[in-house]
């Protein structure tokens, strides 16, 4: 009870700084925020079920102190140098701001320590550290955004090393950072277009992320191979993952295409065809992966497998359920929703 009571008072204070940094005026106010959020989380991630936390918890710490170090480096160089930060050019001084920004949230090529961190994590924590630790340092990014080659280059590479990176892989929590990966870039470039348009992308790809965890965690699954033999004598449940998948790769006509048909019609219309070719091709590297795991699994049938835990079915199975629907029938539902009015 204590301990759980422990996580709540953390969680809160973890939002707060998120709130802080949202409603900040001052970029010294922002970084507290981001000091507060992550000295909140570092506590959350260690658990004593998983040998691996302390190793990640230390290794997000040291990544994330660097990050912070360097943005209040240049907090401070900006406030006592306001002469030769005005000289410089805007877009010089937005990308030097910006760096320590991407790495805190890990875009390309500043996401290195990202897999070996969520490769220590519980699933609910994996949860946190893709979607509510992106928060703060998204919104400070899109205050600075502006279309420039330096921009350009790392929405290319987070499309190209999330789509290339996840490739091999067999942990599903090192599938999902590389999806992640992917997704920040799809995530900059939605930041070019506008604020709302972003925004609508984060929330879908959280509650898709959110959808496949809930479905996840309860079985512990961490592998491929334990999917392929997961939950058989519910085919259901294995129907849910998979098109929960293929929704957060983006393939039509589920709800995670929703958000790019938006991207991909806005940079057609703003001039910027070449990025967004580039953007589609890569993206269906991802999508090729999870229809092969999709495919696979549903063709392999086999007996209970001995690591799945006997479970509550019933009482997880609504829930995935109504999340799965929303993902499956999204598109369809928004789309009628748009023709009506």
């Amino acid at each position: 009870m204590s301990n759980n009571s422990t996580k709540i008072l953390f969680l809160t204070t973890l939002i707060s700084g998120i709130f802080i940094t949202i409603s900040s005026n001052s970029w010294l106010g922002a970084w507290m925020g981001l000091e507060i959020n992550l000295l909140s989380f570092i506590p959350i991630m260690s658990s004593n079920e998983n040998i691996f936390t302390t190793e990640a918890s230390l290794k997000y710490f040291l990544v994330q102190a660097l990050a912070s170090s360097v943005l209040l480096f240049l907090i401070i160089s900006k406030t006592m140098m306001e002469d030769m930060f005005s000289l410089m050019n805007s877009q010089l001084s937005s990308m030097i701001m910006s760096t320590p920004l991407l790495l805190k949230g890990g875009a390309a090529p500043f996401h290195w320590w990202f897999p070996s961190v969520m490769e220590g994590l519980t699933w609910s924590n994996c949860f946190i550290l893709m979607t509510l630790q992106k928060i703060a340092p998204l919104i400070l990014i899109s205050y600075l955004i502006k279309m420039s080659v330096f921009y350009s280059t790392i929405i290319v590479l987070s499309v190209m090393i999330g789509s290339i990176g996840g490739y091999n892989q067999i942990s599903i929590r090192k599938i999902l950072t590389y999806s992640s990966i992917n997704h920040m870039g799809w995530m900059l470039s939605a930041m070019l277009l506008g604020e709302n348009m972003w925004l609508m992308y984060f929330s879908i790809y959280s509650f898709l992320t959110l959808t496949i965890i809930s479905i996840i965690s309860p079985f512990q699954i961490s592998f491929i191979n334990q999917t392929f033999l997961f939950n058989n004598d519910n085919p259901t449940m294995k129907f849910l993952l998979f098109t929960s998948l293929l929704s957060l790769g983006g393939l039509p006509p589920f709800l995670g295409f929703l958000p790019k048909w938006f991207i991909i019609q806005s940079m057609v219309n703003n001039g910027m065809s070449f990025i967004i070719t580039i953007m589609v091709v890569l993206s269906l590297i991802t999508l090729y992966y999870y229809l092969r795991i999709s495919y696979s699994s549903f063709m392999i049938l086999h007996s209970e497998p001995s690591w799945n835990i006997q479970i509550h079915k019933n009482k997880i199975m609504l829930t995935t359920l109504i999340l799965s629907s929303l993902s499956m029938l999204g598109l369809i539902m928004c789309s009628a929703v748009i023709i009506i009015y």
